[in-house]
């Protein structure tokens, strides 16, 4: 896709800040619609499908979470969450219903033109690039009932598809590059995410988390992903029926 194809939707209820992502994102070369509500930004979505979405967590009618969750089901669209809010569990809530990242109040265009950036340094329909030589000539995986076409991007468990966001797909696809190594938190961040990614170790702790419960994980046993207590993640060795 050409840069000046890329569409983005900026959905915030505040004239000068919407104002200023408008023309933040423009300068970056995208086509932009913008929303001051959540149903609007929803409709627009739907309309325009667009690569990158800056989401306000404080609408004035839908919470910014919901509109999150609503187009989380239709669009793997990027998804920014931008906060006045200090409070730790909203922004974790807020990558927990699909986010890929957040931006605090107040944030310099600088910092969101950087995180865009990011964005769309990582591979798209590839696998993750690993900064520690992990193997990535197979773009095939298959961990005991999963099952991962990475070129495709189609992540099976006993058969059915599983619902990823495109970050829960990159990390499993990353684990499964070499699923008896112990992952650190710092090497997926860099290698899902980029190396001028925000150094915040929530994003990867989230995104797990989300990626165990939808692989059937919980908090009393673990069948796929294992934590390595003060170090990372790694695969658990697949039952053997």
């Amino acid at each position: 896709m050409e840069e000046g194809e890329r569409r983005a939707l900026v959905v915030e209820d505040d004239s000068d800040i919407r104002g200023l992502i408008v023309h933040s994102l423009a300068m970056q070369g995208f086509n932009v619609d913008s929303a001051p509500t959540g149903r609007q930004g929803i409709e627009l979505a739907r309309e325009h499908h667009p690569d990158i979405i800056t989401l306000d967590l404080g609408l004035p009618d839908l919470d910014g979470i919901e509109v999150c969750r609503r187009i989380r089901d239709f669009s793997d669209a990027y998804i920014v969450m931008i906060t006045a809010r200090q409070d730790e569990i909203d922004r974790l809530i807020g990558l927990e219903t699909g986010a890929d990242d957040y931006l605090i109040k107040p944030f310099s265009p600088r910092e969101l033109q950087a995180r865009v950036n990011a964005m769309f340094r990582r591979p798209r329909g590839r696998s993750p690039r690993s900064l520690a030589s992990a193997p990535t000539d197979s773009e095939h995986f298959v961990h005991g009932p999963v099952d991962v076409d990475v070129e495709g991007r189609v992540a099976m468990l006993d058969g059915a598809e599983l619902s990823l966001t495109r970050t829960e797909f990159d990390i499993l696809a990353m684990l499964l590059s070499s699923p008896k190594r112990v992952w650190t938190r710092d090497i997926l961040l860099r290698a899902v995410w980029g190396d001028d990614w925000a150094s915040d170790y929530h994003l990867v702790e989230v995104h797990v988390a989300n990626l165990r419960r939808k692989l059937g994980d919980n908090g009393k046993s673990s069948r796929f992903i294992r934590t390595v207590r003060g170090v990372g993640y790694r695969m658990e060795v697949p039952e053997v029926n």
